[in-house]
């Protein structure tokens, strides 16, 4: 579904992703996981249009993407969760999740789509004329994974999403991953919390300043001494 090419990106002189190819196939939940500084949120951010590789190649559903702008890969199928949520704070819970359906013109199942995000995050509806930047981290994390389910993505791009969270909240924000997933979302994600990713993950990669050192089966990285050492504690 996702093929990433033997990409270099670069923040001015710094070489931040030194020719890096991985791919996700359809239905999976992909991880990156590595320290902070590793790379990883860099790698959703060219993915996703806001940032350009110098070179190298990314694909999806086999038409070369590199060059296409981000509002028009939303429209392809790809959406992104950005790390820190991002929700607009001066506009309601209601009026972030219409945002996130603004490529689509099907009213109906924008409705549906309606009806589906507040079946799954009930609090969302509860709440869904209050502004965003009066909710809690928990929440704001929700509707940000709300908002971008609006534009019914094909892929997920979901950049630390455990970030700054209770410990409950957490898990509960891995079972919503697991679900998105098995109603038929493919997900990449990116997480610091390496546990909990590699538990929900199909398969995984694993990056050191700039570089894949590591890729497999999730559950065998899970029992991977080295990861364990590294990142798992």
């Amino acid at each position: 579904m996702l093929k990433v090419n033997d990409i270099n990106v670069y923040y001015g002189a710094i070489h931040a992703i030194k020719g890096i190819s991985f791919e996700v196939n359809e239905g999976e939940i992909v991880t990156l996981i590595g320290a902070n500084g590793a790379g990883k949120t860099t790698i959703l951010h060219t993915i996703s249009g806001l940032m350009k590789a110098k070179t190298g190649e990314i694909s999806f559903l086999n038409q070369k993407i590199d060059s296409i702008e981000a509002h028009k890969l939303l429209e392809m199928g790809i959406a992104h969760v950005p790390e820190g949520r991002r929700v607009f704070a001066q506009m309601t819970v209601q009026e972030n999740l219409e945002m996130g359906a603004f490529t689509r013109k099907d009213k109906k199942e924008i409705e549906e789509s309606f009806e589906s995000i507040f079946a799954k995050f009930p609090r969302l509806k509860e709440r869904r004329k209050q502004l965003a930047g009066t909710l809690s981290g928990g929440e704001q994390q929700m509707l940000a994974i709300g908002r971008a389910l609006m534009s019914k993505p094909k892929l997920l791009l979901m950049d630390e999403p455990s970030m700054g969270l209770a410990p409950i909240l957490v898990q509960e924000i891995f079972n919503i991953i697991k679900e998105i997933n098995a109603s038929g979302t493919t997900v990449l994600l990116v997480e610091q919390n390496a546990n909990m990713a590699l538990s929900i993950a199909h398969r995984a990669y694993v990056l050191e300043t700039g570089k894949i050192v590591l890729s497999g089966n999730a559950k065998d990285l899970l029992g991977n001494e080295n990861v364990k050492k590294a990142y798992l504690g």
